[in-house]
């Protein structure tokens, strides 16, 4: 438990999803302004649970991903505002960074008639580049033995936004690195419906997955979820997912599928059988193609999320059901 933590933070910065969520009332939403004030005081809480403990800030914003801040001091500290003796000097430098790098961000976005999906995936790929880099240093200055050891590396995931079909495969891939780096990736699901591909990082890689049905206490939340180190949750009961919706998007047209037709050479997901693997140019016998389609349900009754969906092969041995697996 005396190992030092690091919390690499991923913030939803969609002006259009957090204008929605401060408009709802059923529950009772929060504003972007509401939002980065707690925010703030959870990463003060997490510098001063240890004076090891490193912390890295990175903005998705509508088609772009940013890092915000840093412990190891990559983005330019502004300290014109006057001291104040009854302020804890971390605990400004964290804050003026972060609030400065936002507000010149946010600026260049006022106004502009359509919203780019955000960079959640840029985010996901940078933060764990940044905790390869620092594992990686650590693990050299310490002679080179227990790397992930003498760190403990996680990533929380602020969201907002819905599932992007199209971003499944990166996502999947950032999972897959994930698990390689011993990555812990936490979900808190602030406004909008339960995100498949989100739900699935957090159950993954062993994280934790809230979806918050009181923005107003959202400290709370993440102060009991999200502030204690995995290696502590053994020993508290933290929130779990009673149930996991592992659907899929199909690589042909980015649509999340509940039963799908897997390439046998690649196990690349099709919502229809192809006669070419789009990924790995693999070409399927016209037999295998015939049965396939005739094998196909007319229509598909929509099944509740979480709830496994009954694939093909279980009724005629023809189809696997769309779940994903590492290659």
């Amino acid at each position: 438990m005396d190992t030092p933590s690091h919390l690499s933070v991923v913030l939803d910065l969609s002006l259009t999803q957090w204008a929605l969520c401060a408009q709802s009332s059923s529950p009772p939403g929060i504003s972007l302004q509401t939002f980065l004030l707690q925010l703030l005081a959870f990463l003060n809480a997490h510098i001063a649970c240890k004076d090891e403990n490193t912390l890295a800030v990175f903005g998705a914003l509508p088609g772009q991903s940013v890092l915000l801040y840093s412990s190891t001091g990559e983005v330019a500290a502004r300290d014109d505002e006057p001291t104040d003796s009854n302020t804890y000097r971390p605990f400004k430098t964290l804050d003026s960074t972060v609030m400065n790098s936002l507000a010149g961000r946010l600026e260049s976005f006022e106004g502009a008639l359509e919203e780019e999906p955000i960079g959640l995936v840029g985010c996901l790929t940078k933060a764990l580049c940044y905790i390869n880099r620092i594992t990686t240093n650590t693990g050299t200055s310490s002679g080179g033995e227990g790397a992930a050891a003498s760190i403990d590396p996680r990533i929380l995931i602020l969201s907002v936004s819905p599932d992007q079909s199209s971003t499944y495969i990166p996502i999947m891939n950032s999972i897959f690195s994930a698990q390689k780096l011993k990555v812990t990736i936490d979900v808190c699901k602030i406004f909008g419906a339960e995100n498949v591909f989100l739900q699935q990082a957090a159950h993954l890689t062993g994280g934790a997955y809230v979806q918050v049905e009181k923005p107003d206490a959202l400290l709370q939340y993440m102060m009991m979820s999200f502030l204690p180190p995995p290696a502590i949750r053994q020993l508290i009961a933290v929130p779990t997912q009673d149930r996991v919706d592992f659907r899929a998007a199909c690589f042909c047209h980015k649509r999340i599928v509940e039963i799908g037709f897997v390439c046998s050479v690649c196990l690349s997901i099709f919502c229809q059988p192809v006669p070419v693997c789009s990924t790995c140019r693999t070409k399927f016998p016209i037999k295998t193609l015939q049965r396939l389609n005739a094998s196909r349900p007319l229509a598909m009754p929509a099944s509740a999320p979480g709830t496994p969906a009954r694939s093909l092969g279980q009724r005629n041995g023809t189809a696997t059901p769309a779940t994903p697996r590492p290659g």
